[in-house]
């Protein structure tokens, strides 16, 4: 009876953290989701109004910035969520630690702009880099309310704020753009919306905290944090490495076409993805005692994200010459190219980075750093090979290199995470499956209109609208055909609205 009972408390315990974790993912990727369509409509109007080498020199700007930022110790602070108990001069310590780093880093950014300059070869680059400084001021004060509200998984209140601060970033942008600041409109929005940001997540965490600069007994965030850091620094230079090798080796016109083909085709991979692990961290880190729960989630996320990034990436490759000329305009056509072969390698990029929150939870960020190096190796030698074949040869580099970084984070993490190779091909198989079908449909069709429209002149805008509406009824059809439980449980996550909660009965997969 006692038994029975016990795991009838389980039972009910999981049930609740599931909504809670339900809760947290809709208002954290619900606001992303609304925060990106504002800053979308922002960014289109932008780019019809700024030229690609506008972003040619901005791309070179956020390759610094993105080397510079991993040190603004964003990764300390999240080891204020995987601990178990927090006591509050932790917190001050963390507070401490970001003041002092992010000031740190302001500095040298301000004192290397000349070189940095003088290495692309572009004097404007340093002006530039001077004040996007002031963002790393705002660090501080934006990560620690932050880290405080995700561990309790108190998504709601930063929705808000997010919400907010992406309205002023998209004002700015575009009162920028509009009075003809040219490249300065890319440097004042961030500023904007970082600085807003920081303000309102102080004010709704009520986040007055005295910094603390005696870091005795910190040395659980150092520890955990240092590791982080290692793998985020990893990240960057893989990630960031084929601008600040082909910085030098391309005009800043052909680069701002590259860079943004990146920007349009990253953009699941790296505004929705980001935010979906921002939840799972603390939720993994709920349940890192029971690793069956850890495995079944963590499967259950690979399906669910999947369904989603697989056929929208594999449709973006069959539709890229509508999709751009109507999203940028006739100057910015030969990005097609780039978007087409880039999409393809985006559902890889996606899979590859949902492992890291599993393992972290977990404790094991060492296996992170491991999977990181491995790709700060392997992506910048193929870069350096890739870029003698212009713009080109860096998006095959994508193409080429990331599935082996993938299926090498795969067999890193498996055994930890505690999933079979035929647990993960089930999680994969009903995306790609309708995903690769649903683009084969798109393409015949795209091929079929054009031949029996060839003296018709339809507008770019239609012919997307009609290749959406084709792919998106066919994608449907495919799952129905070769994932029907799969489909019907997006039915019941989506429509039902009943949060799905694993138990001993319930296969991983």
């Amino acid at each position: 009876m006692a038994e029975m009972q016990e795991k009838n408390d389980i039972a009910t315990e999981r049930l609740s953290f599931g909504k809670k974790v339900k809760s947290a993912i809709f208002w954290r990727s619900g606001s992303q989701i609304v925060a990106q369509v504002v800053m979308w409509g922002s960014t289109l109007a932008v780019i019809r109004i700024l030229d690609p080498s506008d972003y040619g020199l901005f791309a070179m700007t956020q390759v610094v910035m993105a080397f510079l930022a991993f040190l603004n110790g964003y990764t300390f602070a999240s080891a204020l969520i995987q601990q178990e108990h927090v006591e509050p001069v932790r917190i001050r310590q963390a507070f401490g630690m970001l003041l002092l780093l992010n000031m740190g880093i302001a500095l040298v950014q301000l004192a290397s702009a000349d070189l940095i300059a003088a290495y692309y070869q572009q004097p404007m680059v340093a002006d530039l880099l001077r004040w996007q400084s002031l963002i790393y001021l705002a660090t501080p004060f934006m990560v620690v309310p932050e880290v405080l509200m995700s561990r309790e998984l108190d998504f709601r209140r930063q929705a808000y704020v997010n919400l907010t601060s992406a309205l002023i970033g998209a004002a700015t942008a575009l009162g920028c753009a509009l009075v003809g600041l040219g490249v300065w409109t890319l440097v004042a929005a961030p500023i904007a919306m970082f600085w807003s940001r920081a303000v309102g997540l102080c004010l709704v965490a009520r986040f007055w905290v005295w910094p603390s600069f005696n870091f005795r007994g910190a040395s659980g965030l150092f520890t955990f944090g240092s590791a982080l850091l290692a793998s985020h620094f990893l990240w960057i230079i893989q990630s960031q490495s084929d601008i600040f090798i082909a910085g030098r080796m391309l005009d800043p016109h052909n680069l701002g076409l590259y860079a943004e083909a990146l920007f349009l085709t990253q953009i699941f991979a790296s505004k929705f993805v980001p935010p979906l692990n921002e939840v799972a961290f603390p939720a993994y880190a709920r349940i890192q005692n029971d690793k069956s729960a850890i495995s079944w989630s963590f499967l259950k996320a690979v399906r669910l994200i999947l369904l989603i990034c697989c056929p929208l990436y594999l449709g973006m490759a069959v539709t890229a010459e509508p999709m751009v000329l109507t999203l940028f305009g006739e100057k910015w056509a030969g990005m097609i190219p780039f978007v087409q072969i880039l999409a393809l390698a985006m559902p890889f990029v996606t899979l590859q980075i949902l492992f890291a929150p599993a393992v972290n939870a977990l404790g094991r960020p060492g296996i992170t750093v491991r999977c990181s190096a491995f790709g700060a190796v392997m992506m910048p030698a193929t870069y350096m090979i890739a870029v003698h074949y212009g713009a080109i040869g860096l998006a095959l580099g994508w193409l080429v290199a990331f599935p082996a970084l993938t299926l090498f984070t795969y067999l890193q993490c498996r055994n930890v995470i505690g999933i079979a190779h035929k647990d993960m091909a089930n999680a994969l198989w009903p995306s790609l499956s309708a995903s690769v079908a649903m683009a084969a449909i798109v393409y015949l069709a795209d091929i079929g209109i054009a031949q029996n429209t060839a003296e018709m002149a339809i507008p770019v805008f239609v012919q997307l609208a009609l290749f959406v509406a084709v792919g998106g009824l066919a994608y449907l059809v495919m799952l129905r055909m070769l994932a029907p439980k799969t489909l019907n449980e997006i039915f019941r996550l989506v429509v039902k609205r009943q949060p799905v909660v694993a138990t001993k009965d319930v296969a991983p997969a």
